[in-house]
């Protein structure tokens, strides 16, 4: 009898599990338009170069280990001729590596992108390769290159696997108020700004934001980074499902976030939409000294937490999701690894909630007009009274 009753518990189990796979795959569209991506994680290519570098008569802090905050002494003691010699020698390194001064990080990626777009032009005219791999090629050619237009501060860059990138918008170093905008699903170097849909890319959304930023206060020193530093889901599959790629996705954004409080810039509002909401939830405990003043949860399909109280951060917490947004046909439920747990706008939650009234679907959060976009600039800059 103790083992028929064992046998009915996992039958029952197994049930669950399946119902739940269906669940999430019919709320979704299925999951056949997804496909498995292999998460990019540690340094950049040259760190081994990096390490074996010695020119400077010490041990250049491991870009895999070394604290950020460790990072920011080192290169406060170095003069402006040692830090340029090592853009120089190691821009992928140097570009990627919390902790550094934003202004070295703008100079090295800057070589770093020229760089990769020489290597995608050779690549473009290679006869030798399919018309394909051309066209790829060209692609990610005109990427670097509009990534290097004058006035753009590339803040991170990592070529490996569909690239990452980070953008600020505004000056960084002298910010009075930041903001983070963590994106979604979908998200890489070439999807990183578009034409199409413009405010479901990190970039348009920073963009919109800072813009809004300057228009409600324009004598307060502000800046936004869009940061795209984790590989993310492509379609929606298995990997928008599960947490594999925000858990690999997580110490990243904690480091960086680390990275921005060792440079001394004010602890910035954290905005995350979509599966980035599951990166931040996992990240917010994580970053060693790097402080969130306010976390803003928008489109979330759940974040691995059932409330406020289990993330452990003394940031404020908000959440918005408009009422034409799909993610609200998403499963709440997190089971066997799939799915990712309570609504962030469900009352039992604990989060403020954020109105989205004039919001338009999953992207649209940040259009201009929009009162959610007003709503997150007031959070931004303290304003808690003005969200409404």
């Amino acid at each position: 009898m103790t083992r028929l009753r064992a046998v009915t518990r996992r039958g029952r189990r197994t049930l669950l599990g399946a119902a739940l796979a269906l669940a999430v795959a019919a709320g979704t569209g299925g999951w056949a338009a997804g496909t498995a991506q292999s998460a990019v994680t540690g340094p950049p290519p040259g760190a081994a170069a990096w390490r074996a570098d010695h020119s400077l008569g010490v041990r250049l802090p491991d870009p895999a280990t070394a604290r950020p905050a460790d990072v920011a002494r080192f290169f406060a003691a170095l003069t402006d001729g040692q830090r340029r010699a090592l853009v120089a020698r190691h821009p992928l390194t140097v570009g990627n590596l919390d902790g550094v001064p934003p202004a070295v990080r703008y100079a090295a990626n800057s070589r770093a992108l020229a760089a990769e777009r020489d290597r995608q032009r050779a690549r473009a005219a290679d006869p030798a390769g399919t018309s394909e791999d051309r066209r790829q090629a060209g692609k990610a050619a005109a990427r670097c290159a509009s990534l290097l237009s004058p006035g753009r501060h590339i803040l991170a860059f990592d070529p490996r696997g569909r690239g990452q990138v980070a953008e600020v918008y505004g000056d960084l170093a002298t910010a009075e108020r930041t903001a983070v905008i963590v994106p979604g699903s979908d998200i890489d170097l070439g999807s990183f700004d578009r034409a199409r849909d413009p405010y479901g890319t990190p970039a348009g959304m920073a963009g919109s934001l800072r813009t809004r930023l300057t228009a409600e206060a324009p004598g307060t020193r502000t800046a936004v980074v869009a940061w795209a530093g984790y590989t993310t889901p492509v379609g929606i599959g298995p990997d928008a499902m599960t947490g594999r790629l925000a858990d690999a996705g997580a110490p990243r954004l904690a480091r960086f976030l680390s990275g921005l409080a060792a440079v001394g810039a004010p602890a910035p509002a954290v905005l995350c939409h979509s599966y980035g909401s599951v990166v931040c939830g996992l990240a917010v405990a994580r970053a060693d000294g790097g402080r969130v003043a306010d976390l803003v949860l928008f489109g979330s399909p759940g974040i691995r937490r059932d409330s406020v109280a289990q993330l452990r951060t003394p940031a404020r917490v908000w959440a918005a999701r408009d009422a034409s947004d799909w993610i609200g046909d998403v499963p709440n439920v997190e089971l066997f690894g799939l799915g990712h747990g309570t609504d962030p706008t469900d009352p039992a939650f604990g989060a403020r909630r954020v109105p989205a009234v004039r919001a338009v679907g999953h992207t649209g959060y940040l259009a201009p007009g929009t009162d959610s976009l007003r709503n997150f600039a007031a959070i931004v800059l303290g304003r808690y009274g003005a969200v409404r």
